[in-house]
């Protein structure tokens, strides 16, 4: 079969029938159609995994035993996307990211999500100049390459829904009045998941937004020994310098999006998709599908290749699928991910 250069652009609105036949999302898989015009002369492969190895041992010097984290989120950057990081407070989610920001030049804010948050304390606001007797606009704290949202799910669902936009399109409409937020941009949220009290679930249409979803765990005792020595004076991050900068990312994300996507691997996605629809109560929505195949292109330059292999597909499969799915009670989302990757063949 002859293979395609697939640009795979995630932030175009999809429709979220799940009766569409594996065939149709494999052609909405192929989007030779949607590829945009390049500003930025890609890096060669080997420059690309090169610079991920670079970044990921600078912020190990903040970070003791969360390398594969650290990767997960330079592989979503890589791939255009958003991050949901669920887990119990305390486990350095914050630090990593602005680990990731600081070694990248990347513009950082956070925003702490709680219950009386308003919308435009995230997106910004008009605000009267009484001098020019004209409204000005006063950015929020999207307007940066990276924005940490810290535990999102104390929010109310309103206020959430202030991400919907800048998720998807990467701009902020306030008061009719379009503001594009700076490239690139990543949102990485996290989640508390053991406090359930004063804490709202997730909208579908937000959490579909993210393009993987991780755990970051404790560390080992031999790692939490050593980060006690390195925070026993003045805390690492103050110290951490930029190891590339923003321009080295947009030109390696041109690198993912020109790694080759075969035909059968669109159409084993496809199929894998078409599964857990039949066999969940919601499946894999086909902004899901491709959100798989764009991390899958940057698990790939992660690796030193060019082109996508179905190896790809299955390192990502989980952490890009198992939040999207809603199953019976009874039944774990990774369950249907698991059952799908038996019963679909790879061609």
């Amino acid at each position: 079969m002859t293979d395609t250069n697939t640009n795979i652009d995630t932030d175009t609105d999809v429709d979220t029938d799940t009766s569409a036949n594996a065939n149709a999302n494999a052609d909405a898989l192929d989007t030779d159609s949607q590829v945009s015009s390049i500003d930025h002369d890609p890096l060669a492969v080997d420059e690309v995994a090169a610079l991920t190895t670079r970044i990921i041992d600078n912020v190990e010097r903040v970070i003791v035993g969360h390398r594969d984290a650290a990767e997960d989120i330079l592989i979503t950057m890589l791939a255009r996307g958003h991050l949901l990081l669920e887990d119990v407070p305390g486990v350095g989610k914050t630090m990593l990211a602005r680990s990731i920001a600081t070694s990248l030049e990347c513009s950082f804010n956070r925003v702490q999500f709680t219950p009386d948050l308003l919308p435009p304390d995230v997106t910004g606001v008009n605000v009267f100049d009484q001098q020019q007797q004209v409204f000005e606009f006063q950015p929020g704290p999207v307007f940066a390459n990276v924005v940490l949202g810290d535990e999102i799910n104390r929010a109310p669902p309103k206020t959430q829904a202030a991400l919907l936009e800048v998720m998807a399109e990467q701009q902020v409409t306030v008061d009719g009045e379009t503001h594009a937020v700076p490239d690139p941009f990543t949102v990485i949220a996290t989640q508390n998941d053991i406090e359930p009290t004063q804490t709202y679930d997730l909208p579908v249409a937000e959490v579909d937004r993210f393009t993987k979803q991780i755990r970051l765990g404790y560390p080992n005792e031999t790692e939490e020994a050593e980060l006690l020595g390195r925070v026993a004076g003045h805390h690492p991050i103050e110290s951490l310098e930029a190891v590339a900068t923003v321009e080295d990312l947009n030109r390696a994300r041109e690198t993912v999006a020109a790694t080759t996507v075969s035909e059968s691997v669109r159409s084993y996605v496809a199929q894998l998709a078409g599964y857990t629809r039949d066999n969940a109560r919601l499946g894999v929505s086909p902004r899901g599908a491709i959100a798989l195949v764009r991390l899958a292109q940057a698990r790939a330059v992660f690796e030193g290749r060019d082109f996508v292999i179905p190896d790809d597909i299955h390192a990502e499969i989980h952490a890009a699928w198992s939040h999207r799915i809603q199953t019976a009670d009874t039944v774990e989302s990774a369950r249907i991910v698991d059952d799908a990757l038996d019963e679909v063949p790879v061609e």
